[in-house]
């Protein structure tokens, strides 16, 4: 799957950032459920406007985006 076909940018639309195509609900929303322990389904029921690949485009979207980029995990947050 080719993620870049499920998240859009649009400055117009939730500031900016990362969506699912066709609705307003951010990537990083999908992820945080995801993060916490909800199914796929359970993100489908709580989002409607979701599909199943547009919540796989947003793992796609993190996996790629991990790549690039790193986050301090020191315990002062400081290196």
């Amino acid at each position: 799957m080719n993620w870049r076909e499920h998240i859009t940018v649009d400055p117009a639309i939730c500031h900016g950032k990362a969506c699912i195509k066709g609705t307003r609900v951010m990537a990083s929303v999908v992820l945080d459920n995801l993060a916490q322990g909800a199914s796929v389904e359970d993100v489908l029921a709580s989002y409607p406007s979701l599909t199943r690949e547009g919540i796989m485009a947003a793992m796609g979207y993190a996996a790629d985006l991990s790549r690039e980029r790193t986050v301090d995990l020191s315990p002062t947050g400081l290196g």
